[in-house]
């Protein structure tokens, strides 16, 4: 029977590392399903226990010279991710092999150009021999394993090559330095790799390792990660929310920033929803546990930023396959460098030869292998931070390309509630008493409306109603002090002869504007209540950061035309109301035949819809079925986070061209430098360090970007 079997992978620093293994262990018979992430430092694979075994892939990946250790048989939950991140303590570069070798072989240089002080010149080239040999035997190794394995054309392959021609023609000081910076420039890589290894380990550390269950009538500290739905947990101020749960006591500010990445603490108190790893501010909290640590937020953000890692842009995928035969077409040009000149011209071998080894190592593809994941890595951990998760570089890259954004109404433009919004009163009444009248005939209800005249009516003093019926369809009608009140729509309230005409009017001008319309009456009406689902603070600002983006943004909604007329005008926009699931599905291939679409939206119904456009985007506070197939996810519920996410795809393109542009570029330049002889074997070499330093540090610049803030 196959089986899902997970290991943990110690030395891997760059998207060459992954490619090898991946490489390796695809020719293996048995093995089905690879998924290696250089950023978890995780494999994960199915085996076929009649044709493999783990001891097969253990010993495939330490012969390639990484370190590995098996996790569990069975597929890991994300809890276990987890632990597995914010377990080790990450060590300084000094205490890793790699950081060993720099040290080692440049100690070694030094030591190496001191005895040119005193050793007779026929010995001077000694030391530098030695220094060279202790740092290629080690890269050396891992060259004859991957060729052992069936994979001939490596960097490592590439940098021993060089080397040990660069010591076979004397020039054993130049071979030493090479050998040095190469390994300088792999501690680099891995300096990189760090940056957004750390920042998926902090994410494991925000969930605390034991809550505060409640067994009886006492309390017991358990670890967080032994938790089931149906616990309820208790959470002192100041102290982290130890699994996703709903509040069933206490009301106070919840820090949200480790999760969504927003600011301002939010109250919430018994009802609301919160995430295991928030900080409870204020008040003591009982929580219903509702998700298991293996489903809680972080763990399904740390899922999410796994398995962008597969998800890799068209880009990243060309300059894969870019490599694939660009490395044997150095190869190649190197040796007909070497050879042809010599053959055919009767030039001096000794040049030439030294000429190809500088074309071999001036043509190491680190800098274009790592120039699209660096930048892309960085984009994911950037939005990460900030509450946006992207799920890879597919989505990125086609992100940037969006000239169109339709965006669901109830819940994603607008808060989803209603509220009121207008309170027209009538003879002579006050606001006060005729909003304590009203809440007092909807007390006993749970209907939205009923609740957004509740809210609005908090602090007022209420009268006593002595009894109460609903109207079905119609509205409620209550007895209070002897006197029959009614809460009523227009209509009914007209029927009942309760509206003049100039009320009437009102009450129609009130319904024009997409409100839906509460009558207050006894024998004749005495106010007017106005309420509709309003949009988010920040929604026309969004709209007008799209606009300025030259992106054009439509509402598409299954809400009645009125009200979506009324929501559109406010915000600038086109909108297409009254929608079925099924006919938002056929609007955005409608959409998609004039421009790449992104769809916007929260519920159930908005699934297909996502799935249909070219990039869904979730808002974080809707079903998980929308985040499960949604391309990214907003957690803070800012609707202008979505022009952020079109800004940051938008810059991170533009920095992989550059880091594209500069990888092949100095490439370019040295490749011709190196054949006509004005550049050497270290120069070659420096400029190959240069470059996967230049275009690791330019990717690194958008860790700073201000994309969330809008620039014009």
């Amino acid at each position: 029977m196959p089986g899902k079997h997970e290991w943990r992978i110690t030395g891997m620093d760059c998207p060459a590392c992954t490619a090898k293994i991946q490489n390796v262990l695809s020719r293996k018979t048995g093995l089905e399903n690879i998924e290696i992430s250089l950023v978890s430092e995780t494999l994960r694979l199915i085996i076929d226990e009649k044709h493999a075994s783990k001891s097969d892939v253990e010993a495939a990946v330490k012969a390639l010279g990484y370190g590995i250790e098996s996790v569990g048989p069975d597929q890991p939950s994300p809890t276990t991710v987890v632990t597995s991140l914010s377990g080790p303590t990450s060590r300084g570069w000094y205490q890793t092999a790699k950081g060993r070798l720099v040290l080692i072989t440049g100690i070694l240089l030094v030591l190496a150009w001191g005895t040119t002080w005193f050793l007779p010149e026929n010995l001077q080239s000694w030391p530098f021999v030695a220094a060279c040999l202790a740092g290629l035997l080690p890269i050396a190794y891992r060259a004859f394993n991957a060729l052992r394995l069936g994979q001939p054309f490596t960097i490592e392959a590439l940098m021993t090559l060089a080397a040990s021609g660069a010591l076979f023609i004397g020039a054993a000081q130049e071979a030493a330095l090479v050998v040095f910076l190469f390994a300088v420039g792999e501690l680099l890589e891995g300096v990189a790799v760090s940056h957004a290894r750390d920042g998926i380990k902090a994410l494991g550390t925000l969930v605390p390792k034991t809550a505060l269950k409640e067994e009886a009538s006492a309390t017991r500290e358990v670890p967080a990660s032994d938790l089931v739905p149906g616990d309820i947990v208790q959470v002192r101020p100041g102290d982290r929310i130890p699994a996703d749960g709903d509040i069933l006591s206490g009301t106070g500010g919840i820090d949200e920033s480790p999760v969504t990445g927003e600011s301002v603490p939010i109250t919430r108190g018994p009802g609301d929803a919160v995430f295991a790893g928030s900080i409870n501010t204020e008040a003591a909290l009982r929580v219903r546990v509702t998700k298991a640590a293996s489903d809680n937020t972080i763990a399904r953000i740390i899922r999410l930023v796994e398995d962008a890692e597969a998800a890799r842009a068209p880009t990243e995928r060309f300059i894969d396959r870019f490599s694939q035969w660009y490395m044997p077409a150095i190869v190649i040009l190197s040796a007909l460098v070497i050879c042809l000149p010599p053959l055919a011209f009767g030039q001096i071998w000794s040049i030439w030869i030294y000429r190809g080894l500088s074309l071999l190592l001036i043509g190491c593809p680190c800098a274009l292998v790592i120039s699209v994941p660096a930048a892309i890595a960085s984009a994911l951990s950037l939005g990460a931070r900030n509450g946006l998760l992207l799920k890879g570089g597919a989505v990125i890259e086609t992100a940037a390309k969006v000239s169109i954004v339709a965006l669901d109404k109830t819940g994603t433009l607008t808060k989803g509630q209603p509220d009121v919004t207008d309170l027209i009163v009538l003879n002579g009444e006050s606001k006060e008493k005729v909003l304590g009248l009203a809440a007092a005939i909807e007390a006993t209800s749970s209907h939205p409306l009923a609740l957004a005249i509740l809210r609005k009516a908090e602090g007022l003093s209420r009268p006593v109603v002595q009894s109460s019926k609903a109207l079905a369809g119609k509205g409620v009608t209550a007895e209070i002090d002897g006197r029959s009140y009614t809460l009523a729509s227009p209509r009914h309230a007209a029927q009942a002869g309760a509206l003049s005409e100039n009320v009437l009017s009102d009450a129609t001008t009130l319904e024009a504007a997409g409100k839906t319309v509460a009558v207050l009456y006894a024998e004749q009406a005495l106010a007017l209540i106005g309420l509709r689902d309003e949009p988010r603070n920040d929604a026309s600002e969004a709209m007008r950061q799209l606009r300025n983006l030259a992106i054009t943004p439509v509402i598409l909604t299954g809400d009645n035309a009125r009200t979506a007329a009324a929501i559109a005008a406010d915000l600038g926009t086109d909108f297409k109301a009254e929608l079925l699931p099924e006919q938002k599905l056929r609007e955005i291939q409608t959409l998609n035949q004039r421009g790449k679409v992104m769809m916007v939206g929260d519920g159930i119904n908005d699934a297909p819809a996502l799935k249909q456009a070219a990039v869904g985007v979730a808002i974080g506070s809707g079903t998980d079925v929308a985040l499960e197939t949604a391309d990214a996810a907003i957690l803070r519920n800012r609707v202008t986070d979505i022009p952020g996410l079109i800004r940051l795809s938008r810059i991170t393109m533009r920095n992989v061209r550059e880091n594209v542009v500069l990888a092949l570029g100095l490439k370019g330049v040295f490749l011709v430098t190196s054949i006509v002889g004005v550049t050497g074997l270290w120069i070659a070499i420096m400029a190959d360090t240069g470059a996967t330093v230049l275009v690791t540090l330019n990717a690194l610049r958008l860790l700073r970007a201000n994309v969330f803030r809008d620039a014009s």
